[in-house]
């Protein structure tokens, strides 16, 4: 059973507003009638002004219900400022109606005109005051208030300070407002003045003695952005970001979308924009196959192809636990009931075959690989049978069923190659290159940088080091890497399967290579712990820097603006037979690197 406290805070906001407005109106009318008698010296006319009230009492029910109290709207805002002045003016008219046809009427013209005037005023007036007391009110009574200072004071800016405004009961407070750009310099939103640039930030902190800093410009760059949160770090600021999809499409914001700054905002890299509607032509209704779903890319995969609703979404892996989690992310169950979850092994072509044959598939996205560098350096015999071999497995199971389309994910370190992970991936993109030069469907390859938080990449291998306490190992402070997110990787890949023609490499353009040492440092100083950073050496097959296209490419066309498109040297399969994957370690190495750099090689 509800309690008396419950029940009256579920009817104050539906009887206070028609009730306030009703006590608005009985004041007017009897001020204004009262006024009218001193002035003219005249007979209060009482009872008229019981008649009045009482019709007006009515109209503005009815009105009122229609244009204000059914809806629920913030009290003070716009919206309500206009139904509400729409609903008083009508029921000043309704009773300038009785007026006008009541016979000896002494509730002239000029007493409804008044009346509705000071309604008006008194109505809104007690709204806005309400508002102001709610907000310090809630203000007051938080422990902890978080004063801001906002960059930005563009369309992202004012609308999260229009969002704070209105919500009335945020313990966050807006205090000052930067922005570079001069012709925004004074410029005061709902009180909050912009108090200069970048350039005064730590004078405006200190003024208005700000704890968080919120960024709120879409396409800060990373150098900016790096910039500006060191800066404030320095004083004690947290830092906070508007996210920068939600500002470029809805220029819109709200207090749930802030979040902490993270490594991928510093790292220097284009948002990719991609054409999702001829992504979804594309995959809409097929039936696609996913191999090596369980690794970070092809989950992350399966997961945006299932939502362009496919005909049927086959994921294939050798690791059933991760096949397991694959679909409790997936259908929010983990029952491993579906046919569609395949234990399978690309290196096994018989168990490939009977999986084509099984599920038809019409579009393949191939993501099974090893990828761990080191590791393969010293077993490459293991890259040969997984990489190349493994990959021509199922190139030539989706070309003796006849797919529509292939995707071969290939890695940065194919290009130039000096390991035996980049010979092994350059082989398999030549191999498909080969296979799709007279298979009916279109055979491509996508070559991407490093993934930002996927399994074995250096943004987790440094985080568990920094939780540990340290020291972070790097292996030389000039090595570069490109970096993008886990969702990028996805969108090139898909986007490629639209755009791609065959035996290209796809390649994204990744902005500026960062310095691995510039990475761990900045993990390191987020931490509240000294951590020290340790120089290891290159390891062997490591670059100091990699490249996105080989010097033996050339560039074809740039079918998007963030993609570039590569011719890639078709290779027979008859290349390989002479490859001895269990033969000695350098024999293996030494073939690996012949085939994956000179097209023209035939070893004997």
């Amino acid at each position: 059973m509800a309690t008396y406290r419950q029940t009256q805070s579920r009817l104050w906001p539906v009887l206070t507003p028609p009730a306030f407005d009703l006590v608005c109106w009985s004041i007017s009318i009897f001020a204004s009638a009262y006024f009218r008698h001193l002035l003219t010296r005249s007979t209060f006319p009482s009872d008229q002004v019981g008649l009045a009230i009482l019709v007006v009492f009515s109209a503005q029910l009815i009105i009122g219900s229609l244009l204000v109290y059914r809806n629920r709207w913030r009290i003070g805002t716009f919206e309500e400022v206009i139904n509400v002045a729409l609903s008083i003016a009508a029921s000043g008219t309704v009773l300038l109606l009785m007026a006008l046809f009541t016979r000896h009427s002494k509730i002239t013209f000029s007493i409804v005109i008044v009346a509705t005037l000071f309604t008006f005023m008194l109505s809104l007036g007690g709204r806005v005051a309400y508002r102001l007391f709610r907000r310090q009110n809630s203000a007051a009574s938080e422990q902890e208030v978080v004063r801001m200072v906002i960059f930005g004071a563009g369309a992202a800016g004012v609308s999260f300070v229009d969002t704070i405004a209105t919500s009335g009961t945020s313990r966050l407070i807006p205090v000052a407002l930067l922005d570079d750009d001069p012709k925004k310099q004074k410029l005061r939103i709902r009180s909050i003045r912009v108090e200069g640039t970048s350039k005064d930030l730590e004078r405006v902190a200190s003024a208005f003695k700000a704890t968080t800093l919120l960024i709120a410009i879409a396409g800060l760059s990373a150098d900016q952005t790096r910039s500006l949160a060191a800066r404030a770090r320095a004083l004690g600021l947290d830092v906070r970001l508007l996210p920068t999809l939600l500002n470029l499409y809805s220029g819109m914001s709200k207090i749930s979308d802030i979040r902490e700054l993270q490594l991928e905002d510093l790292l220097g890299r284009n948002e990719v924009v991609t054409d999702f509607g001829a992504i979804g032509h594309h995959l809409r209704g097929r039936r696609v196959l996913v191999t090596g779903a369980g690794g970070s890319i092809g989950s992350e995969l399966a997961r945006a192809i299932a939502g362009f609703q496919p005909a049927s979404l086959v994921l294939l892996d050798r690791d059933e636990s991760a096949l397991h989690q694959l679909q409790l992310s997936l259908e929010g169950r983990a029952m491993l009931d579906s046919r569609n979850l395949v234990v399978c092994d690309i290196r096994d072509r018989p168990a490939l075959d009977l999986v084509f044959a099984e599920h038809q598939p019409q579009l393949v996205f191939h993501a099974a690989a090893l990828k761990h560098l080191s590791l393969l350096e010293m077993w490459p015999g293991e890259a040969f049978k997984s990489n190349v071999l493994g990959t021509l497995n199922v190139l030539q199971a989706a070309k003796a069923l006849g797919v529509e389309g292939f995707v071969n994910i290939s890695t940065d370190k194919a290009a130039d190659p000096i390991s035996v992970l980049g010979y092994s991936k350059r082989i398999a993109e030549r191999l498909t290159a080969w296979v799709g030069s007279d298979a009916p469907g279109t055979y491509l390859s996508v070559r991407f940088g490093n993934v930002l938080g996927s399994r074995g990449s250096v943004l987790v291998a440094f985080r568990e080091l920094v939780a540990n306490g340290g020291p972070l190992t790097v292996t030389h402070p000039d090595v570069t890497r490109y970096f993008m997110s886990v969702n990028e990787a996805v969108q090139l890949t898909l986007q490629a399967a639209v755009l791609g023609q065959p035996g290209e490499v796809l390649i994204l353009e990744m902005g500026e290579a960062v310095r691995i040492d510039d990475l761990a440092r900045l993990l390191a100083a987020e931490s509240k712990l000294k951590i020290e950073i340790i120089y290891t050496g290159l390891r062997p097959g490591e670059k100091l820097s990699e490249l996105l296209i080989g010097t033996y490419e050339q560039e074809v066309t740039k079918p998007h603006p963030l993609i570039v498109a590569a011719e890639v040297p078709p290779m027979p399969e008859s290349q390989l037979k002479a490859v001895n994957g269990d033969g000695p370690h350098e024999e293996t190495i030494e073939m690996l690197r012949v085939l994956a750099l000179d097209p023209r090689a035939k070893l004997a």
